[in-house]
């Protein structure tokens, strides 16, 4: 059985995720909080899905992306962040975001990406305003990279979650659950990094302390799952994943592993088997297609039907953000 391990600050982030909250307000969607009627059936409960997908960039991502990059200044107005360069790491949806946001904010941004980066993911973030380069074969030595050519060169780094404004931003997607529903007793997510399940928790613990809180991965990259359990970040290989928005490894130090550690109740890995299969009953019950990522928090869901019989359930749609490769291999069945 799992157990939280103690945190000196389990509320670290819950007063900063109320400032960004209001701050963000202007530049993100207010997205939908929409029930599942037989998903609920399923489980024999209530289940409702937050429409991230539905977000700017198709990704919640974009609220991390302006958290990091508008800050207040003593007036209590809005600023940029004082770096007019911005220098991030990834092939989806946060380089997506921080290309978009800092598009939108007048600011520079360079994104890098691993040498396998699909070119679609690559034309995408080129289109929104970045400049787009490649450097490494792993998502995790591609961050390391452009954390430290950021640090040479004084451009500002965004980090897709090692970043107390991220992790922030991206708990504001707990706050409009909870605001809207307050009936919630279960929140689940998709973990790669931890920045969603780690800003969800904070914030979410804060406002309702008895509230559960379950972190879903793909079983073939359940880094952060893995690290909790052993407590301490580790490395380990990666398959390959549908759910390729929380695929590969966590950074060294991340503020977001005693976040998961303290905050989440339970952990999920879940097959690709079982991804494919509510990428398509999403698609077919709800008429759009969800990311892997999204998938992996459904399925997680399906998986505690017993342990969740009765409870009102909120579930994190996090993207919509599909190949047209990856479409035509789960709607067709073959993945």
């Amino acid at each position: 059985m799992f157990t939280r391990r103690p945190f000196s600050q389990p509320d670290i982030c819950a007063a900063a995720v109320d400032q960004v909250s209001s701050r963000i307000a202007p530049h993100v969607l207010r997205t939908r909080l929409i029930p599942w009627p037989s998903l609920g059936a399923l489980i024999g409960g209530s289940v409702w899905i937050k429409l991230e997908n539905e977000q700017h960039t198709g990704s919640f991502k974009v609220r991390g992306a302006f958290s990091a990059l508008v800050a207040p200044n003593g007036q209590g107005e809005e600023e940029r962040d004082a770096s007019s360069h911005i220098v991030t790491a990834s092939s989806g949806n946060h380089g997506a975001a921080v290309a978009y946001a800092s598009a939108q904010l007048g600011l520079s941004a360079r994104v890098f990406v691993p040498q396998g980066a699909s070119v679609a993911k690559v034309d995408r973030i080129r289109s929104l305003g970045a400049t787009v380069e490649r450097f490494g074969t792993d998502g995790l030595d591609t961050e390391l990279h452009a954390r430290a050519l950021a640090a040479q060169t004084g451009a500002r780094y965004v980090s897709p979650y090692n970043d107390p404004r991220v992790v922030a931003g991206q708990g504001t997607v707990a706050l409009e659950m909870l605001a809207e529903r307050p009936e919630l007793e279960v929140l689940i997510a998709a973990v790669g990094g931890g920045g969603l399940i780690g800003g969800m928790a904070a914030a979410a613990r804060a406002r309702k302390p008895g509230i559960r809180l379950i972190g879903a991965s793909p079983a073939a990259s359940p880094i952060m799952a893995e690290s909790v359990r052993a407590g301490q970040i580790i490395e380990r290989a990666v398959g390959p994943t549908l759910s390729d928005g929380t695929s590969g490894g966590v950074e060294p130090g991340s503020i977001t592993f005693p976040l998961c550690a303290a905050l989440i109740d339970e952990w999920i890995d879940v097959d690709e088997s079982n991804i494919a299969l509510w990428m398509r009953r999403g698609y077919e019950e709800l008429g759009f297609l969800m990311e892997g990522a999204a998938a992996v928090a459904v399925a997680a869901c399906v998986s505690s039907a017993a342990r969740l019989s009765g409870r009102e359930v909120g579930i994190v749609i996090c993207g919509g953000n599909v190949s047209d490769d990856t479409r035509s291999r789960v709607l067709g069945g073959l993945a």
